[in-house]
């Protein structure tokens, strides 16, 4: 059984993953981490990390960026493995995360998806066959209207996992309607489509000559990235010092 402490606990993540670990016989939700304890948790619920004195196996940060050091000061004395969902860290708290990682395990992925993180390591061997054929490569992705950033962190760890495999030859093209040019090989065009409530789509073409293969994966809810936290706490439940990914998750399940 893997003991989780779910910091933010009150959140929309937070109660997500908490059914998802509640009906998980392999996890336990034994405390949350939240500024306000509305009472309908069956687990106690402590403001600060600190207060904290239940004994886990893991922690999953699905809160704000703030107080994230103290939580990795946290996790470090009570050797206590974190999964860090937690985006929009400074650059300052990401080295925060890298020197912790040094002391105790931290997974912190651009995405949390199981299916996302599947295909990233498909499209290395799609990308290893098809370039070199002269295929050309298109990353399309839909959010809701409500979010900020385009491209998504998503379509670009796509198109990096991509690049990565091509030896990071390929250049990233956001916008055509400046160019009046032929469409080079070696670049990798990426289009953001923003409305309604899309939870998430994003579609990776290979278009070749006379055949396109089109990878895609659609988010019908958040729940997709609690249920990848869940299994990244499974994961990485009594592992050692190290920064993991969720690579490193998908690489366990097929092991």
């Amino acid at each position: 059984m893997v003991r989780i402490i779910m910091r933010g606990c009150n959140g929309k993540m937070g109660q997500s993953i908490s059914g998802i670990v509640a009906a998980d016989p392999e996890t336990e939700m034994v405390a949350g981490i939240d500024l306000r304890d509305e009472g309908r948790n069956p687990y106690p619920v402590f403001p600060k990390v600190w207060d904290c004195d239940v004994e886990a196996d893991c922690l999953i940060d699905f809160a704000s960026p703030m107080d994230v050091e103290d939580m990795l000061d946290y996790c470090i004395e009570k050797n206590l493995p974190c999964v860090l969902c937690t985006t929009g860290l400074s650059q300052s708290q990401l080295a925060k995360v890298e020197e912790a990682s040094k002391k105790v395990a931290i997974l912190k992925s651009a995405n949390m998806s199981l299916g996302i993180n599947l295909l990233l390591k498909m499209l290395k061997d799609a990308a290893s066959v098809l370039a070199p054929a002269g295929f050309d490569i298109e990353i399309v992705e839909k959010h809701h209207n409500l979010k900020l950033d385009a491209p998504s962190g998503t379509a670009l760890a796509l198109a990096d996992s991509i690049n990565e495999e091509l030896n990071n030859e390929y250049e990233y093209v956001y916008d055509r309607s400046s160019r009046r040019q032929k469409r080079p090989q070696k670049e990798i065009g990426i289009s953001a489509v923003r409305g309604g409530t899309i939870v998430g789509d994003h579609d990776v073409i290979f278009a070749g000559e006379d055949e396109v293969i089109t990878f895609s994966h659609s988010a019908y809810s958040k729940a997709v990235f609690g249920k990848g936290a869940v299994q990244a706490a499974k994961f990485l439940a009594g592992k050692g010092p190290g920064f993991y990914n969720m690579g490193d998750v998908i690489e366990g399940i097929l092991s």
